[in-house]
C-alpha cells in the first residue's frame, strides 16, 4: 500500500467537518438500532422522515415484537426492501424482550445476533449510542477511504480492519463521521470534487489523476486555451482534449 500522510489527512478532515455527527435522528439507542437497520440502501434523510411517525406508533421494542411484520410494513415502506426489514426488525425487538429485558445491548457478539444486524449496524449503534470506539464501514467510508489511500481493500471487513490499524483507536468514531461527510460533500461516487477538496495534496488518487493543486476552472480554461492554440496552427486537436492529435509516426 502506497503510504500516505495519515495524520494531516485526519487533521484536514477534522477541521473540515468539526461537528460532523450520526445524521440519523434518535433519542436512545433502540431509536439508533431501528433507524440504522431501515438505512441499509436507503438515504438517511428518507430514513429520518419514516422513524418520526414510526416511533411514535410504536416507541419501544415491546410495541414491535408484537406485530406481525404485515403490520409493520406500511410504515416503512419507502425505505425500500421494507418486506425483509420488516420480519428483521419485529424478530430483533422479540429477541430484545426476550433475552434483554427490552434493552439494546452494549455488546457487539449479542448485538450481531440480533436479526438483521451486521457488523456496520453494531459498529453504529456501539460507537454513538454507547461511546464505544468503532469505524462503521458505509457506502461513503468504504469509497472514501480507498480512494484518499488511507486503505486499499477490496471489502468493507478488509477496509475496516486497515483503517482501524491506521488510525488511532480514539479518533475511529469520529473519522467515521468525517470520512461520510466528506463522501457526501466532495468526494462523490462518480464526480469527486478534487477541484474544491482540502484533501486533495494529500489524496492518492488525485495526485494519481493530476488533479492537485489546479481547480477544474483552471483546467478547463487551459483546455480551451490549448485548443484555440492548436486550431490556429492548422494542428487537429485529439479528441479527448489532451492535445494535438498524432499526424503519423512513431511516439517519440
Amino acid at each position: 500500500m502506497k503510504r500516505v500522510p495519515v495524520k494531516r489527512i485526519l487533521d484536514v478532515l477534522e477541521q473540515t467537518y468539526p461537528d460532523a455527527k450520526c445524521a440519523l435522528r434518535h433519542r436512545n439507542p433502540f431509536e439508533l438500532l431501528i433507524a440504522t437497520m431501515l438505512s441499509a440502501q436507503c438515504t438517511d434523510e428518507r430514513v429520518n422522515m419514516v422513524t418520526g411517525p414510526l416511533f411514535d406508533a410504536f416507541p419501544a421494542p415491546e410495541d414491535f415484537a408484537r406485530l406481525a411484520p404485515e403490520e409493520l410494513e406500511p410504515y416503512i415502506q419507502s425505505c425500500g426492501l421494507f418486506k425483509t426489514k420488516a420480519r428483521n426488525i419485529v424478530a430483533a425487538c422479540r429477541r430484545l424482550v426476550e433475552e434483554h429485558g427490552g434493552e439494546v445491548p452494549a455488546d457487539r457478539e449479542a448485538l450481531e445476533a440480533l436479526p438483521g444486524v451486521g457488523r456496520k449496524t453494531a459498529n453504529v449503534v456501539l460507537s454513538n449510542a454507547f461511546g464505544v470506539p468503532a469505524i462503521a464501514v458505509d457506502t461513503h467510508v468504504f469509497r472514501v477511504a480507498n480512494r484518499i489511500g488511507l486503505a486499499e481493500a477490496k471489502t468493507p471487513e478488509e477496509t475496516e480492519r486497515q483503517l482501524m490499524e491506521r488510525i488511532p483507536k480514539n479518533k475511529w468514531s469520529s473519522a467515521h463521521h468525517w470520512l461520510i461527510h466528506h463522501g457526501r460533500q466532495i468526494c462523490s461516487a462518480r464526480s469527486p470534487g478534487c477541484d474544491r477538496c482540502s484533501v486533495a495534496p494529500y489524496c492518492r488518487f488525485a495526485k494519481e489523476t493530476g488533479k492537485v493543486g489546479q481547480p477544474a476552472a483552471s483546467r478547463r480554461a487551459s483546455g480551451r486555451k490549448g485548443a484555440e492554440q492548436a486550431e490556429r496552427g492548422g494542428v487537429p486537436v485529439s479528441p479527448a482534449g489532451g492535445g494535438a492529435a498524432p499526424t503519423g509516426g512513431k511516439a517519440g
